[in-house]
């Protein structure tokens, strides 16, 4: 049983090397070439710790003999390394929106938080990408403080030409 509570918390001392050093350790496993994955640490290490404990329990818990709960380790280890890879492949297809630009922002609306005088800047509250983020902003005419606006052009990449919404 000694053997098998090893492989347990040898698997699960890998896997937080492996979460630690964040990829360092991969090339330990890279020249076993056309697997993509099957071998990473994280895999290694969820069958050695499946195969462990699964070890241990079928081993204390029924009194089977050493090849019974290596059998039953082996299975719950291909099980857990096999969910693994799989988990690892999806997360590392996850296809993202592009980034949010400042040119997204023309056509948009906000809110102005700083009146914004006629020769000058004021502010103005925008949301790009989900997130609130205040502007710099000029318009053609005086805008007062919580007046609706439009995005009409982006100046640069902290500031906006707006005008009030017409209602």
């Amino acid at each position: 049983m000694v053997w098998f509570l090893g492989l347990g918390i040898g698997g699960l001392l890998l896997l937080v090397l492996s979460l630690v050093f964040d990829g360092v350790l991969e090339g330990l496993l890279d020249g076993f070439g056309g697997l993509d994955g099957v071998l990473s640490l994280p895999v290694v290490a969820g069958f050695l710790s499946a195969l462990g404990f699964t070890g241990a329990l079928v081993l204390g818990a029924s009194g089977a003999g050493t090849g019974v709960a290596t059998g039953a380790g082996v299975v719950a280890g291909t099980g857990a390394g096999w969910l693994t890879w799989k988990f690892s492949r999806i997360l590392l297809r996850d296809a993202t929106a592009p980034a949010p630009r400042g040119e997204d922002l023309t056509g948009t609306s906000g809110s102005v938080v700083t009146a914004v005088p006629a020769d000058g800047y004021g502010e103005v509250l925008l949301h790009l990408g989900g997130q609130p983020v205040k502007y710099a902003a000029r318009a053609d005419r005086p805008v007062p403080r919580g007046t609706e606006v439009w995005v009409e052009a982006v100046l640069s990449a902290t500031s906006v030409l707006v005008r009030p919404v017409d209602r």
